[in-house]
């Protein structure tokens, strides 16, 4: 169960810090009505994911387990370039470069519409998640169960952090910044080889 709670907690925390639309929206709050009354947003995974999950399991649930090493397999090369990918942006927040675009939505309720509409939830279920639950859960239901509560409670909680630390800005200056998304480079690494080895095992 262990193993699955890191994997859980550890893709969790790379989503979260990883740059996108997300992200961009919660910069954009923070800016405009400050991170006190940007934090209920950091709960729209929570509520845009739930059909997300049922929609890939369903398709996953129904094609054979060849499929889903592949799918593991794609996975794994998809976000090893978001590895390569993040780690690029590191060096260019090191360098003094601009960096992400803001969004404009303002509401929590749009924030779950910007992560319905972001392809991040869906190559996570499909890619990673999806293939790692269902066969989990043909081992064992709890590692299954296990291993999203980690997902969740990690993702909620990295953004909520990410809203304090953006909002309170004596906590993250340019360094902190280049910190995490170095961290978030490492962990997609991670996640990318874990799944290809795992492709390859079954």
């Amino acid at each position: 169960m262990l193993e699955h709670i890191i994997i859980g907690g550890g893709f969790a925390f790379a989503a979260a810090a990883q740059p996108g639309p997300l992200q961009a929206f919660l910069l954009s709050r923070i800016v405009t009505d400050g991170w006190k009354r940007t934090l209920p947003a950091s709960f729209a995974p929570l509520m845009s994911d739930g059909p997300i999950a049922v929609l890939i399991l369903t398709l996953l649930h129904n094609v054979t387990p060849g499929f889903e090493s592949i799918l593991k397999g794609i996975g794994g090369l998809v976000f090893l370039y978001f590895a390569i990918k993040t780690f690029f942006e590191w060096r260019r927040i090191r360098l003094g470069r601009p960096s992400i675009a803001q969004s404009s939505p303002q509401t929590l309720s749009q924030a779950v519409i910007v992560n319905l509409l972001n392809p991040g939830p869906y190559l996570g279920w499909s890619l990673i998640l999806g293939p790692l639950v269902l066969e989990a859960w043909a081992e064992n239901p709890a590692d299954s169960i296990a291993l999203v509560v980690s997902f969740y409670l990690v993702m909620l909680f990295s953004l909520a952090l990410f809203i304090v630390l953006v909002g309170t800005t004596s906590f993250l200056g340019p360094k902190g910044r280049q910190g995490l998304v170095l961290v978030s480079s490492f962990a997609l690494a991670g996640i990318a080889i874990y799944s290809l080895w795992s492709s390859l095992a079954q």
